[in-house]
């Protein structure tokens, strides 16, 4: 297999900047038929499972939220797209981490993403504001909801939500952003955003500030828009369906 840093070919350079523009599309018709503005959505790109060149394109094609989900992939593409893109372009990634956060793995995480989707239990918070320390930008963090009611399967109980919310803002190294969910497999998607924006709502009246909401992918990004999602995480519309990279 060829090593992740090498350019990318002219074909593959084309089929990222054509997804890229369609699912901007996809996005300024969903905001249209809600009443919303555009630029109160920020689309994350998931680029799990794919090379660093491709995250590379999406950089030079200007997305710079990008998504991963496992911290030994992600601190990988971070060296080899710094290699790709130079240090400087680099740094201007916003890396979020968006896959079930570990204890293990809360210090490492900490130290380069710009955001957490994933926090869904207290343990995890002075973890990672120990790692972020004082002398960085403050990390964000979204607590995520378990909309079934099954955490085993990552999330928070709504019951538990304040809570850790609360640990949250008590962190000066930490920033309350608001809360995340996935629908549950075969959930209605509309009626699953719609409770998570309850949630929000819940959440606004014991911490103002945090009225951010990343829900929506691929295949449901039009229901998340119509219910208030703030980050859409997409991946598969943005990159297709090409076989992994990374294992």
């Amino acid at each position: 297999m060829p090593p992740t840093t090498e350019p990318p070919d002219d074909q593959r350079a084309r089929e990222v900047a054509e997804g890229l523009a369609e699912v901007r599309q996809r996005i300024r018709d969903a905001c249209a038929a809600a009443g919303r503005d555009p630029g109160g959505v920020t689309l994350v790109g998931i680029t799990k499972t794919f090379p660093s060149s491709d995250v590379a394109l999406l950089v030079r094609l200007g997305l710079l939220d990008v998504g991963e989900s496992r911290d030994q992939e992600a601190r990988a593409k971070l060296a080899e797209v710094a290699v790709l893109l130079g240090g400087d372009a680099a740094e201007r990634i916003r890396w979020h981490f968006v896959g079930r956060l570990q204890s293990r793995k809360a210090r490492s995480v900490a130290a380069y993403a710009a955001a957490v989707h994933s926090l869904d239990r207290a343990a995890l918070v002075p973890l990672l504001a120990t790692a972020r320390g004082s002398d960085r930008p403050p990390l964000e963090v979204f607590v995520q909801v378990s909309l079934d009611g099954d955490p085993s399967r990552g999330g928070a109980l709504d019951r538990d939500v304040p809570s850790i919310a609360d640990a949250v803002a008590e962190q000066m190294q930490l920033r309350l952003r608001g809360v995340m969910a996935v629908p549950p497999l075969d959930a209605d998607a509309d009626a699953s955003f719609a409770r998570l924006s309850e949630i929000s709502t819940a959440l606004q009246e014991r911490h103002p500030g945090a009225d951010a909401i990343p829900a929506g992918m691929t295949d449901d990004l039009e229901a998340a828009v119509r219910h208030g999602s703030t980050h859409l995480r997409i991946g598969s519309a943005l990159l297709g369906r090409r076989p992994p990279v990374f294992g």
